[in-house]
């Protein structure tokens, strides 16, 4: 089986629509606070080892905002 790049082409697919909602003109699916979210866990858990494994908060990037989010939408 052939591979299609990065995490089986999925690198690919995200980055299209990325390309195509800047290109319509839409919202991107993810934002820099999704961002922020989806790359704390690697500096996290080094500290949590550093720690004694022990428990590390996560924090909130939104500061609450995360629950008057509208949900996106996948519009073309």
């Amino acid at each position: 089986m052939r591979k299609l790049g990065g995490h089986d082409g999925l690198d690919f697919i995200m980055l299209y629509r990325l390309l195509e909602c800047m290109r319509k003109g839409l919202p991107p699916d993810m934002d820099v606070y999704d961002g922020a979210t989806w790359s704390a866990p690697g500096p996290l858990s080094k500290l949590s080892v550093e720690q004694g494994s022990a428990p590390v908060k996560f924090p909130d990037f939104t500061r609450g905002r995360w629950k008057d989010r509208k949900p996106t939408t996948l519009g073309d």
